[in-house]
């Protein structure tokens, strides 16, 4: 079982690091305690993607999992899915007010205040931690994710480097939730 420590944590998807077909990895996801899968499968085309993602939601469908889909709001469409998550440059107020929750992924004040003047439904903040994801970048660090937590009433979920060890910190930090990959793939 992922001890959470009062978190709510959400698995972003690396499908080249799991052992498995995706879809498959989403009991073992989900019996480990994490319901929310954020399928972020960037590399893809939509076509992959979409077909993808069918697999992925009709899993966790039978889990009980929730699904957000990353990037490609044409695969929510077509899935009938409420949950995206795209890059900010990408974000529009239109897909914000189209879709029932919209979350986007912040490294500065400015950028929160963008994504909040969008009208997103909660933010990711990172990288906290040191992580392979972002190799040869420094981590923002607990101090940052302070930082976006008391600028906003929107909730705000770490990413980078998230380990159960470092749950108790995020939390202190003011963060609703975490998401990890790398541990949620290899589960």
């Amino acid at each position: 079982m992922y001890t959470s420590e009062g978190l709510d944590i959400t698995a972003v998807t690396a499908r080249k690091l799991c052992p498995r077909p995706l879809w498959e990895q989403v009991p073992r996801i989900v019996n480990a305690g994490i319901t929310k899968i954020i399928l972020r499968e960037k590399d893809l085309s939509p076509d992959e993607y979409t077909a993808l993602a069918e697999r992925v939601l009709k899993a966790c469908e039978d889990c009980g999992a929730e699904l957000t889909i990353h990037g490609f709001p044409e695969s929510a469409r077509k899935l009938g899915t409420e949950r995206l998550h795209m890059p900010l440059p990408r974000l529009t107020a239109e897909l914000c007010g189209e879709f029932g929750t919209v979350g986007t992924s912040v490294h500065s004040g400015e950028q929160l205040m963008q994504a909040e003047a969008l009208g997103v439904s909660y933010v990711i903040a990172g990288h906290i931690y040191a992580t392979d994801c972002k190799r040869g970048l420094e981590p923002r660090g607990l101090g940052f994710l302070a930082d976006i937590c008391k600028r906003t009433a929107l909730p705000v979920y770490a990413i980078g480097g998230i380990t159960t060890e470092r749950l108790c910190d995020i939390k202190s930090a003011g963060s609703v939730g975490a998401c990890i990959m790398s541990a949620a793939m290899k589960l």
